[in-house]
């Protein structure tokens, strides 16, 4: 058995291949790519003899294939950012938005109970059949930074991204998008970007303590039921404020899950910690989007705040009010 085993695991080490590769996929891959840089190389050229103008990228969007990944991979603007971007402007009622990408021409009859998001075929197939909702987002890419909810809504790193200077191909606006495509994954990993270490930075500053995890009596008693908790205000042992955060960018299908969990956990706070309040921090497109999921889960808290200014100093005051008791 050692002798069989020894061969095994010399075949994994002399036979080993340190990265997989597919070359089929690999050659057809390479395709897409070299595609895409032609595509931007003979936009770049015709920027460079007659100037910028939107309806390049009008052509661009309607007679490429891959016309909008290209328009994508130059800005360095996400697709699935931009599947976030269209969900706010379909559930904003913002004017000035609403008018630079002609909403009222492609957004009609939508249930604004439980919006979902678009996927990738519903949109490319409204570029191709939509002229309003193809001027629109090219719209977005030469005006989106001007207009004042987006640049209060989106995060500074994304909202840089809608910069005319990228269409126009400067040196230093694709210098800055190679930077952030690099950076993105430190950027979104960064603990200081995540809404927990805002709600730690603020009960810090109230001078409270607090602990993370299993509740002493849940533990104890429920195991199976029981979950850790996000924040415990002041300890374990004599809870007075138990804290749970959900800031969602998308939508999914355990949102469901999760707003039946909550209920649970809220009837054994009650059993077993009568005095304390139950809150939750819920935020996010994803919840604005799914207002019965949404209902659910708030209905399992004993008060609800989000991450706006106004709610952060109402949180504030509550902290407050609540450590006095």
């Amino acid at each position: 058995m050692e002798n069989k085993n020894n061969t095994k695991f010399k075949t994994v080490i002399d036979k080993n291949t340190f990265y997989f590769y597919n070359p089929v996929f690999q050659e057809k891959y390479e395709s897409y790519i070299n595609s895409l840089k032609e595509t931007l190389l003979v936009l770049k050229n015709k920027i460079e003899t007659d100037g910028l103008k939107k309806e390049f990228f009008e052509t661009l969007l309607l007679d490429k294939e891959n016309g909008l990944r290209a328009l994508l991979a130059l800005t360095g603007f996400a697709n699935e950012s931009l599947k976030r971007l269209l969900t706010v402007v379909r559930v904003a009622d913002n004017k000035e938005l609403s008018k630079l990408l002609y909403k009222d021409k492609w957004t009609k009859n939508e249930n604004g109970m439980e919006l979902s998001e678009w996927g990738d075929t519903k949109i490319i197939r409204l570029l191709k059949d939509n002229s309003d909702f193809r001027k629109g987002i090219v719209n977005l890419f030469f005006e989106g930074s001007t207009i004042p909810f987006l640049a209060q809504t989106l995060p500074l790193f994304e909202l840089k991204k809608l910069s005319i200077s990228k269409l126009k191909f400067e040196i230093p606006a694709m210098i800055d998008t190679l930077v952030r495509y690099k950076e993105k994954g430190s950027y979104s990993g960064k603990a200081e970007n995540n809404p927990e270490a805002l709600l730690a930075m603020l009960i810090d500053e109230c001078e409270l303590t607090y602990e993370k995890g299993d509740l002493t009596e849940l533990f104890k008693r429920e195991r199976v039921a029981k979950r850790t908790m996000d924040f415990i205000i002041p300890d374990k042992i004599n809870p007075k404020i138990i804290i749970e955060s959900s800031f969602l960018v998308t939508t999914s299908s355990g949102q469901g899950d999760k707003s039946k969990t909550e209920g649970t956990i809220k009837k054994l706070i009650t059993k077993y910690y009568p005095k304390a309040r139950f809150i939750g921090f819920v935020d996010g497109i994803g919840w604005y989007v799914r207002k019965g999921d949404l209902m659910r889960m708030v209905s399992a808290y004993d008060d609800v705040f989000t991450f706006h200014k106004d709610e952060v100093e109402r949180f504030k005051r509550f902290l407050k009010k609540e450590c006095k008791r």
